[in-house]
This record gives structure tokens, sequence and C-alpha cells, in this order.
């Protein structure tokens, strides 16, 4: 029996390559897991009451696109944020994130591009569901590094020209994972212009928009509309996984031209699966709150000051400017999380299973992801463990 071709080459998804690597050996200590970004703080306080208010959803099917009062919600957040007034025609609800993110490029990417192979775009560490999505369309995926050479956001406009005119699709992610760099409007205004020159579509994954050290993270949409861009060419994708501590409730959107979504809502009608009503329902209410965002944030930031302090002294240290992970410098990421497992019982995932390796090199080697989403003592325990493991004790 055969398989694809096209999903050949790919290593083991970054979870059963940590099991693998890890579970052979003993842990050397209480567990501590830092390695999944699951949010660990509280749910908002309205979630159990709007749940059981709505039971009775599970027995009728749901809208596809989203119910009227969900996308009121989220074009009235959109609004509150971004300052950018959109339509129910423009938005679309989806199962989180991923499936909005693999699913646009599968419903808007043409098949060639100027009569090629199509190019999609992506920044090296990345989100694995960029290059799933390229592979399973035939497009060739083009991993630009992200580096500190680079502010750890990719260089597009670096790409020779006749790479950039077979592109279908960028993906950027601001606040990045892994790095939580935060994208300027310099930046954006750059990439879509870069966008408009060589007509590509740009994919902004803003899941981790409202964490944040010192100001709100500029959106793609907003910088669109501020400098005249076409609507069609910028999709924006959000979630209440991490904004809302509300990564089971498998609920987020995509934002974009009439266009593209209509082509997005029909690929959905076809082959996906929306979110029953009970889901939408609380949805809706977390939208409309921002109370329980700022508790969470304020969470955050007292996590960002604690590992500012514990790794003080530790050289090629920066504190994320969004985003709850850690991007820690270390010679060797898979040996730095071996050892820190076997010694002390931490878990957390070295950077090349974020990355692929381009000309001979994984941009993600020397460096390992630490998640900040565990309580505030668990978090102390867990940073201070791994700085006296790989760094030295103060």
């Amino acid at each position: 029996m055969q398989f694809p071709e096209r999903f050949s080459n790919l290593p083991e998804y970054a979870f059963p390559r940590l099991r693998a690597l890890l579970d052979p050996h003993p842990a050397g200590g209480e567990v501590i897991h830092m390695t999944i970004g699951e949010p660990k703080h509280p749910m908002p306080p309205f979630v159990a009451d709007v749940l059981a208010a709505n039971l009775d959803g599970f027995g009728k099917y749901p809208a596809n696109d989203g119910t009227p009062a969900l996308l009121e919600a989220i074009g009235g957040w959109i609004a509150r944020r971004y300052d950018v007034d959109l339509g129910p025609e423009r938005l679309m609800v989806l199962n989180g994130t991923r499936e909005g993110l693999f699913n646009a490029a599968l419903a808007l990417s043409p098949e060639t591009k100027n009569g090629k192979r199509p190019v999609i775009l992506m920044p090296n560490p990345f989100y694995q569901a960029y290059t799933m999505a390229a592979l399973a369309l035939g497009a060739e995926p083009v991993y630009v590094p992200a580096t500190a050479e680079t502010g750890f956001l990719p260089d597009y406009a670096g790409l020779p020209a006749e790479v950039l005119d077979r592109v279908t699709v960028a993906y950027l992610c601001s606040p990045a994972n892994p790095q939580g760099a935060v994208a300027s409007r310099a930046y954006l205004a750059n990439l879509l212009a870069l966008a408009e020159k060589h007509d590509f579509r740009v994919f902004a994954d803003e899941c981790y928009s409202e964490i944040w050290r010192t100001a709100p993270p500029p959106g793609a949409m907003e910088v669109a509309k501020d400098q005249g861009t076409d609507p069609e060419r910028v999709l924006v994708f959000h979630s209440l996984s991490k904004r809302s501590n509300l990564p089971g409730l498998r609920s987020g959107f995509v934002a974009g031209g009439a266009e593209g979504i209509r082509h997005i809502r029909k690929l959905r009608a076809f082959a996906g699966a929306p979110l029953p009503l009970p889901v939408q329902a609380v949805s809706t209410a977390a939208w409309n709150d921002e109370a329980h965002v700022e508790a969470s944030r304020a969470l955050y930031h007292q996590k960002f000051n604690l590992a500012e302090r514990i790794f003080a002294d530790v050289p090629g240290y920066r504190t994320p400017e969004g985003g709850f992970f850690l991007w820690l410098p270390v010679p060797d990421g898979e040996a730095a999380a071996l050892k820190l497992w076997t010694e002390t019982g931490l878990r957390v995932l070295p950077g090349a299973y974020l990355a692929r390796k381009v000309d001979g090199l994984n941009p993600g080697a020397g460096f390992i992801r630490v998640a900040l989403v565990a309580p505030y003592d668990d978090t102390q325990r867990g940073l201070e463990t791994l700085r006296d493991c790989l760094y030295g004790r103060d």
C-alpha cells in the first residue's frame, strides 16, 4: 500500500520527538513541565454559567461561519483593539487558529504562480501548521531565518525577486512563537508593501497578541487600513486559547477581505467542523470581556519580572516582548533538555524541534523553549532549577 510522498520527509512532531529523547531516562527529580504552551491561569469566571445556560445547543447543528452574536462580539473586539470596523462577511469562526492557518492556505493559495510552483514563506523557527499547509498544497515551503541578526523576525524582503514572484502566502507570527519578538508598525507596513509589489497574501498569526510586556502589539489589519492596503491582501488569525486561558475550547477566528473569507467559508462548508453552539456562546462572552484578559496579563508580567531577576547574569538572555515563552541560549538544545531531565526532572523543548535545517544550519539548535504558563511558585521553582543546572548558581 502506498503513502503520499509529500509528507514522507517530515520529522516527528516536536512532542513525540521530545518523549523519544527524554522518556528512556529516569527523571532526576520531581517532574516540572515547562514544554507546551498550555495556559494554566484561571479561566474566565463566567465560563461555567454560560456553558450551563446553553447546553441544549449540543442538540443542534451549529452555524458554519459563527452565530450572529459571536461574529458581532468578534467585530466589536477588533474595533476596540485595532480601530478597524469589519462586517460579519469579513469574519469566520475557527476551531482554534491551527485549523484556520492550515485551511486558509488550502482555500486561497493557487496551484501555480506565474506558471511556476508556488512558494509559501514562513519564519524559521515556526509553528508547524505552516509547513503542513505548504506541503499539502504541493507548494515549496521556504524557511526564512528569524534570528538575533534579524530581530527574531523573518527578513522576507531580503529574498531574491525570483522567489518573491512565486510567493502566494507569507506567514508571520507576532508576538513570535517561540522567540517573543513583536513586529513593529514599520515592519508590518514594509511586509504589506512587499506583498503588494509581488502579489501575495500575508497570513498574520496573532494568537499571542494580548500577552505583552510594555505596549499592545500592533496588528496587521490596522496597519493595512492605515496605509490603504487591499483588504484581500491580509488575513489575521486570533484565538481564545492564550488570550482567555481556554485552550480546550478550541475557539478562534479569521478576519480578512470579504472575497477571501467567502472562499474559506466554502471550504469549511464541505470539509470543516463548525464550533458547537455552547462553545460559541462561551466565546461570545469571552470576546466581550476584557477584565479576565487584564488579570491574566498581570500574572504574566509578574513572571516576566521573575525571569529577568533569575537570568539577569546569563549571557544572551532577553526577556520576550510578548507571548509566554523564554527562548534561552544554550550550546546545544537537545543536550540541554536531556541534562535538565536526567539531573533535575525539568522538561523543556529543544529549539531545533521547532525549526528546519537550511543550508546545514538549524536556527533553533542553540536554544531551548521554556513555557511560563504554570502558577508563579511553580514557575519560580522551574526557572531557578534551570538556571542552577545549565548556567550555574549565582
